[in-house]
């Protein structure tokens, strides 16, 4: 089938919210805040990729994620590269992603046991529209008030540092294992490729593009699986509706329609544009 709708899973979270974003039913008012909506195929497939909204009212802790050979080394299928695209954030909102200055592994260490570690992360402040990638080993926290939409590889194997008091287990040993003690560096993409399509990453895990509406065509390699992420607008892929808020996984070739208003996220596996 090219062309699939995928189950939506929404995750309450102490720290999501009641109001979250057009495309998404709001939780009761009385009811648990809703953190996170992931987008799941079908049955027991795990497939390379996983797509989530967030939507957050408080710091989420600091953590760090394994990269392949790390997690492999664990017994675990993948590690974690993940993305993020901010949809909206309120006018304090932060982001912190790697340390402000270099650091060694005891001074990391220390800093997780006494929280110290907040102040030697590099908040940085996000407005909508802002993108960030994070490689596996890039210690981070996502602040307060934001939306967004985050493409990862499909692992939840998560190391946290600090977590703000919160009773939740920490992981000290493996995070600063795998953490990168170098300030973060800005993942480059190749920008505009064409009219209408932005190359946001380029691997080495995954590509991600960014499409304006109008028709294509999608062509995959075989057996593999893409997943098309409508930010905004209507349309339909071989005749499967979709609208803003939905996730579809797309394989083979398939015919992109779309309103003249669309905006449009498309990831792939591995390192190489389709």
């Amino acid at each position: 089938m090219p062309a699939q709708l995928l189950a939506m899973h929404r995750v309450e979270k102490p720290w999501g919210r009641h109001r979250l974003w057009p495309g998404f039913d709001d939780p009761s008012p009385d009811g648990e805040p809703v953190g996170e909506v992931w987008f799941q195929s079908p049955g027991d497939a795990a497939p390379d990729l996983l797509i989530k909204y967030l939507f957050t009212s408080e710091k989420l802790s600091v953590q760090v994620h394994p990269d392949d050979a790390a997690a492999q080394a664990r017994g675990l299928p993948r590690g974690k590269d993940e993305c993020w695209l901010i949809l909206d954030a309120e006018p304090d909102s932060t982001i912190a992603i790697g340390p402000r200055e270099p650091l060694d592994a005891d001074t990391l260490r220390a800093a997780a046991l006494d929280g110290s570690i907040v102040d030697l992360l590099d908040w940085k402040p996000v407005r909508a529209g802002d993108f960030f990638y994070a490689s596996s080993g890039t210690v981070h926290a996502i602040g307060a008030g934001i939306t967004l939409i985050e493409v990862q590889q499909n692992s939840e194997t998560t190391y946290r540092l600090y977590d703000y008091g919160r009773p939740r287990e920490l992981h000290l040993d493996d995070g600063v294992d795998v953490a990168v003690l170098e300030r973060w560096v800005p993942h480059v993409g190749p920008g505009i490729v064409e009219h209408g399509r932005t190359i946001l990453v380029e691997g080495p895990k995954f590509v991600l593009e960014r499409w304006i509406g109008g028709d294509r065509m999608i062509r995959l390699p075989h057996g593999e699986t893409g997943w098309l992420v409508p930010v905004r607008g209507t349309g339909e892929v071989d005749g499967v509706a979709w609208r803003a808020g939905d996730c579809l996984s797309v394989s083979g070739s398939a015919v992109l329609t779309a309103s003249s208003d669309a905006d449009l996220l498309f990831a792939y596996p591995g390192a190489t544009r389709m």
